[in-house]
């Protein structure tokens, strides 16, 4: 069975996607869609262990109260560029109740949960866009015989880019400014 792409998507307008046009999408239009490079990407259903994850981070990150834990939402990085991370700890100031899209100046660190799907961005392509905007924090998180991984990765300014600070397995302990401690295990009911 083939499902036809709907007339809105595909060719998609002249010169490609720009960040604004995504707050313009058709009712229709699918709840998670991200512009890399002008193009969009519409996000398959999520995993298990992606849902569980990403309530792990968003229910145990406990930054300070000037900061906020959210969760898929989108960045602007450049007029063709929007990606949604998984999660994001973002200046709590910048959250207002028509806000669609953070700004990276606004945000502190950046999750991605990696999915079949999205190794190759997740990997590569976002650490690269996350840099050069200058997010301080980038941590990938990947499953290891059903368990979370955590790479964790600091801006090193004068190259803009991310330098590795550790893989946690079980346990992730750092600092980002802040302490941070939370048990990797993944439960549910999540805790």
């Amino acid at each position: 069975m083939s499902t036809a792409l709907p007339e809105w998507l595909y060719p998609g307008p002249p010169g490609g996607w720009t960040a604004d046009m995504l707050d313009h999408l058709p009712p229709d239009a699918p709840r998670h869609v991200e512009l890399i490079d002008g193009s969009l990407l519409l996000r398959p259903p999520q995993t298990g262990f992606h849902m569980l994850t990403i309530q792990l981070f968003e229910n145990h990150l406990e930054p300070p109260p000037h900061l906020a834990v959210v969760r898929e939402m989108t960045m602007t990085l450049g007029p063709r560029q929007r990606p949604e991370p998984d999660v994001m700890l973002v200046d709590r100031m910048t959250i207002k109740n028509d806000t669609t899209s953070l700004r990276p100046e606004d945000v502190h660190l950046v999750i991605e949960v990696v999915s079949a799907e999205s190794i190759d961005r997740d990997r590569t392509t976002k650490p690269i866009k996350y840099s050069n905007a200058g997010i301080q924090h980038f941590w990938r998180v990947e499953k290891d015989n059903g368990s979370p991984v955590v790479y964790t990765f600091e801006l090193e300014p004068a190259v803009m880019a991310y330098v590795p600070t550790g893989i946690h397995h079980k346990r992730l302990q750092t600092s980002i400014g802040f302490d941070v401690d939370i048990d990797l295990h993944l439960t549910w009911p999540p805790s």
